[in-house]
């Protein structure tokens, strides 16, 4: 086949895969609260990265990163549907960073309490284990690095300080897990 016939195949072949998919276009993908279904916020797996050999989990903690709940969320999730688990004794980084171009915002690792706290708790349930400014919360695109060592197997939360914003939704789980041997991520709808 020479090149002239090539090209003209290629067109061919081009125009009719176009034809077909205006003649059979793909379904469209079921609105929110359809039958069912609703929009579930995904996981990004560049979230969470590992150093099994330093024993080191650093997560990415976004505020604001969506629109769910007016801004008050972390990377998408509220209410404690995204959570982070951790193998006891691991050193966490969390790098803090406030997308919401509306609100300030903070993060804060806290006793899971009943009821839920206003606003800063002191201390944090783990030393160094809070943003800057808990109660002013960061500017957007601010950002700030939390570190600690997580030493105490038990159910915590990650929680805006803001007053206000943590009563309203902005929290996610935190475990320190006895017996798990490496840092997991995991979304639920409870």
């Amino acid at each position: 086949m020479n090149k002239l016939g090539a090209i003209i195949l290629c067109c061919i072949v081009v125009v009719s895969s176009d034809i077909a998919l205006a003649q059979n276009p793909p379904a469209a993908p079921p609105a929110a609260g359809a039958a069912g279904c609703a929009a579930q916020p995904q996981i990004d797996c560049s979230w969470l990265t590992v150093d099994t050999t330093a024993k080191i989990a650093t997560f990415q903690l976004i505020s604001g990163l969506t629109s769910l709940n007016g801004g008050l969320n972390f990377n998408g999730f509220n209410e404690g549907k995204l959570t982070l688990t951790v193998p006891a004794n691991w050193t966490v980084v969390i790098r803090f960073t406030n997308k919401d171009a509306n609100l300030p915002h903070s993060a804060e690792v806290v006793d899971t309490t009943k009821p839920m706290p206003a606003g800063p708790v002191d201390p944090p349930a783990f030393a160094r284990a809070m943003s800057v400014r808990l109660m002013q919360g960061l500017a957007a695109g601010e950002s700030d690095s939390l570190k600690f060592v997580a030493n105490k197997p038990g159910s915590y939360m990650i929680f805006c300080a803001v007053p206000g914003h943590g009563l309203a939704g902005m929290w996610i789980r935190f475990k320190v897990s006895a017996t798990d041997k490496r840092p997991t991520l995991a979304a639920s709808t409870t």
